[in-house]
């Protein structure tokens, strides 16, 4: 009998969440920088095994919003709640595990399996990880609670053996030898903000959209043109730098990115245009695929 189902990722921002789904599918799907916020939408990453198909979901890190951009990225971990066949809470040692407890009791009240992860054990000692785990089984007492090391790969074996035997019998939902349910265009885009996300500081990262105007592909090169978008001057000059070298500087680190990624070479142009309050515009959003 074939298994198969979704599996969704949840939990407030920077408890390594998308660390975790790069542990999991094995490929680099979400991006995972030191940053909060670093994911915005919904990805999914697709493992696949002759007797089962597991689609995880990781989502962006839930908090309170503050303009329309951050609304669509909680409507998104909010979805994951309504269509999980298996959720994973994430948390970790240092975060307070009431920081968001609106959503937590969202959790609480769901009838499918919970599996709440404390990630970051290895940053943590038996006593205090021990209160912890107490602690979380008052809050969230249906939820089966696993200690895990996202970063070093521990615990997530036992883990991927407990989803598989949580998952309904099922036929797979997508073909066997598909990753994610993401196009390539996206995973550029990604790529791009994540050097940006690396590069800059402040609050250049957070203002920062990044559109793919074209991708042409052949069997040995594919042609990137990336356009970043601002919200403001001061911004665009910021990411260009001095004579061009910042805006030169991510675009060769994120070319070997992509080329990593891809396997072909690649050639990329990338230009800076300002585009104000893209993040409160209901349209921007939706052509920026927040929607």
């Amino acid at each position: 009998m074939h298994k198969a189902g979704f599996v969704n990722i949840v939990g407030n921002p920077n408890v390594g969440k998308s660390t975790l789904m790069n542990q999991l599918v094995g490929e680099r799907i979400s991006i995972a920088t030191f940053k909060a916020q670093t994911t915005r939408h919904r990805i999914m990453g697709i493992v696949n095994t002759p007797e089962m198909q597991i689609v995880f979901s990781d989502t962006p890190g839930v908090l309170k919003p503050n303009y329309k951009l951050q609304e669509s990225m909680l409507a998104f971990s909010e979805s994951a709640l309504t269509d999980a066949d298996v959720l994973l809470y994430v948390t970790d040692v240092v975060e307070d595990p009431v920081k968001n407890q609106e959503f937590l009791d969202k959790v609480a009240k769901m009838s499918i399996p919970i599996i709440l992860l404390i990630n970051k054990i290895d940053e943590s000692n038996q006593k205090e990880l021990g209160a912890l785990v107490e602690r979380w089984h008052g809050l969230l007492p249906k939820a089966e609670i696993l200690p895990i090391s996202a970063k070093n790969k521990f615990g997530t074996d036992i883990l991927l053996k407990r989803i598989y035997e949580l998952l309904p019998d099922s036929p797979p939902y997508f073909e066997k030898d598909q990753l994610t349910d993401k196009p390539a265009r996206f995973f550029v885009s990604e790529i791009m903000r994540e050097k940006i996300l690396l590069f800059y500081d402040k609050e250049i990262p957070y203002s920062v959209e990044v559109r793919v105007e074209s991708f042409k592909e052949d069997k040995t090169l594919i042609n990137i043109r990336c356009i970043i978008y601002v919200e403001r001057d001061s911004q665009k000059g910021i990411i260009i730098g001095h004579e061009g070298r910042a805006l030169k500087k991510v675009s060769s680190e994120a070319r070997k990115a992509l080329e990593n990624f891809f396997g072909k070479k690649i050639y990329l142009e990338t230009f800076v245009k300002v585009d104000k309050d893209w993040r409160n515009s209901d349209r921007e959003l939706s052509q920026f695929g927040y929607n």
